[in-house]
This record gives C-alpha cells, structure tokens and sequence, in this order.
C-alpha cells in the first residue's frame, strides 16, 4: 500500500454551544489538517507514471478546503440568536455555518467526506493545538 500526505493550515475562532466550560466562550485556533490517502497501485498515465497521485492536486483540493475556513467564525446551525447573528453579518464578519458543533472530531468527518469524493482518503487529522489532535477514518 501507498500512502501520501500533505497538510495545510488556517486561521478560524469557534465555540461550543451547550458546552459548559471555557471552550463555550468564543476562541481561536491555528487550525493544521493533515490529509492522508492510499492506494495500492501506482499510476501508468505519462503524466503521472509511478505516482499515487500529483502532490500538487491533492494540496490544491485540501487548500479549497481550508481556504474556506480561514479568517472565520466557524458556527454550528442555530448557535447564535437571530439578532447576534444579524448583527455580526451586517459588520461583515466571515461566518461559516455547520449543520454540526465545530469540534475538531467533526471538522475531521467533513473534510473527510469532502476529500474521499475525489481520493481514496485513509485519514485526515485536525491539530487544534500543537499537541491537540482529532482523527478521523473512514
């Protein structure tokens, strides 16, 4: 078996509603994803001959991603009252709204759903700290 892995990072705040300690204040993250695929065979095509896959698509696929997250207020649906919400919109704030609490375990689930459409994804880690990480396989 083959495997590759790249990594990106971002900048992002969150906060756990329901939850009932520090992490239900608002607070950021220097967010790093660690994505990991496999394949048994190696590519025969010219361009890519002996190759799982070019490094360079599956950076770019993750940056996608990430990009995304960047530089926001990372939300689950329905966290925040209507009047909040309006208010951090009307000031133009990045808001990315999740059907799902913003917890580094379910943030690791959605970027493996999203990059497993297009690789045969082993595992994506999310590290909200240095020494903190959540792993997901599917």
């Amino acid at each position: 078996m083959y495997y590759l892995k790249t990594e990106q990072s971002f900048d992002s705040a969150h906060f756990l509603h329901g939850y009932h300690g520090k992490c239900a204040n608002i607070h950021g993250h220097r967010w790093k994803i660690v994505a990991t695929i496999k394949n048994e065979k190696l590519l025969d095509d010219p361009q890519n001959k002996s190759m799982v896959i070019d490094f360079g698509d599956l950076k770019a696929d993750l940056k996608v991603i990430t990009d995304n997250f960047d530089h926001a207020l990372i939300i689950e649906d329905g966290s925040l009252s209507k009047r909040l919400y309006q208010a951090l919109i009307d000031e133009n704030f990045k808001i990315i709204n999740l059907p799902f609490r913003p917890t580094a375990e379910n943030l690791a689930k959605y970027i493996y759903d999203r990059l497993a459409k297009k690789y045969n994804v082993d595992y994506i880690e999310v590290y909200e700290t240095p020494n903190n990480c959540a792993s997901y396989r599917g």
